[in-house]
């Protein structure tokens, strides 16, 4: 077979493969990121077979899988909900930041992969998959709950965290000075100003420039600014991915509605893409050196996740059951994380072992969140009821 011939047909098995692996995880009422990780994993170099003639395009299809990811994720919100969620919960957010940094930094400092691999170890171990807590809390009928607030609050915060640490990771791993990692905050802060500022006093301006009621234009419009604007943001030294992200914010009301809509099966491919070929890029063979400190680094890092929930919560004057509903929903981590490592990597800045410790550490809890979520509420009910007393017959048998 031709070279073309041989792609089409490893791209079939591909997207075949990772709908199954999508269709396997909704029957377990998992997150399917795992899957499609280990996916990657099992036809990459190393793996069961080497799905070769993927490789170029699964790696653009990736890129546009971040931006069509980080464009919903902004699409969440608007500018107003950012501020008010920046106000009432900045302190919950300090805590989690010091809380959930720290484990990632240090393990990187103690394998010796040094400042810039504490750098991107801290983001990776920092930031919760806003995507899977999303669907946990939908799949567990927990939207009206009232920690869910609490929740979505610190996970706004944690996206306004990664629009000042991508740019930072980007210029550092290009081995860009300090003068010019500064620069490229005060970029990523300036960005995010005018964006808040467009957002809130002429969000409808951009929305009605992007809406269509062609459902076609529409499309083609909204990603073709998504891509403009990341291209734009990337050639400032600002990753693509907060460049997505702040037009998402900007784009509000009934456009953002319909651009949800009309996104989502898009976005849905090209995401599952792009796990798939940080997978694929990784060597399944450095997973086993490694995975025992992601196991470590799992249940520390789950710890202080439970830590900053239950303390949030705690502060909005929620009862024992939500404090911990609110800690266990922050467990899961996910898209975000394998973002920073995949960036890291694509630049060779960084141990390869990282790659490998990132993937396990996503796998391990991308599983763990969303069982801690539907357990800790029988679990908590458990504890406060304490073990069943002794029955009379096994006190006299005693």
């Amino acid at each position: 077979m031709t070279s073309t011939a041989v792609s089409l047909v490893e791209l079939g098995v591909v997207f075949l493969g990772l709908g199954i692996l999508g269709h396997l995880a909704s029957k377990i009422s998992l997150s399917p990121v795992p899957l499609y990780l280990v996916g990657g994993l099992m036809l990459g170099q190393g793996g069961l077979v080497e799905f070769a003639g993927v490789a170029d395009f699964g790696e653009m299809a990736g890129e546009l899988g971040v931006v069509l990811l980080l464009l919903m994720l902004g699409l969440e919100y608007t500018a107003a909900e950012l501020v008010t969620g920046l106000r009432q919960s900045w302190m919950a957010g300090v805590v989690d930041l010091v809380l959930n940094m720290a484990p990632g930094a240090i393990v990187a400092l103690l394998l010796g992969w040094g400042p810039v691999g504490a750098l991107v170890m801290a983001g990776v171990t920092y930031i919760s998959s806003s995507g899977i807590i999303a669907k946990v809390l939908s799949d567990l009928g927990r939207l009206g709950n009232r920690e869910t607030p609490v929740i979505l609050s610190i996970l706004v915060i944690e996206d306004l965290a990664m629009a000042l640490y991508l740019p930072v990771v980007v210029a550092v791993l290009a081995g860009v000075s300090i003068l010019g990692g500064l620069q490229a905050v005060g970029i990523s802060l300036l960005a995010l100003t005018i964006i808040l500022v467009a957002a809130l006093r002429y969000g409808h301006v951009i929305s009605g420039v992007i809406d269509s009621p062609d459902r076609e234009s529409f499309l083609l419009k909204l990603i073709g600014a998504a891509l403009l604007v990341a291209g734009i943001a990337s050639s400032l030294q600002v990753s693509a991915a907060v460049g997505a992200f702040l037009l998402g914010i900007a784009i509000s009301g009934v456009t953002a509605e319909n651009a949800t809509r009309v996104l989502e099966p898009l976005r849905d491919v090209f995401a599952a893409l792009f796990f798939f070929v940080f997978g694929l890029n990784t060597d399944p063979g450095s997973i086993p050196p490694v995975l025992g400190v992601a196991v470590a680094l799992a249940i520390v890092t789950s710890a202080t996740k439970m830590v900053t929930g239950w303390w949030a919560a705690k502060r909005q004057r929620i009862g024992p059951l939500g404090r911990a509903r609110a800690g266990a929903a922050l467990i899961a981590r996910g898209e975000f994380s394998i973002v920073i490592a995949g960036l890291a990597v694509a630049s060779g800045a960084v141990d390869d072992g990282l790659a490998a410790l990132a993937s396990a550490y996503v796998l391990l809890l991308a599983v763990v969140g969303p069982v801690a979520a539907r357990f800790i509420e029988p679990i908590m009910r458990w504890l406060r009821r304490g073990p069943a007393p002794a029955s009379a017959s096994s006190r006299a048998g005693a």
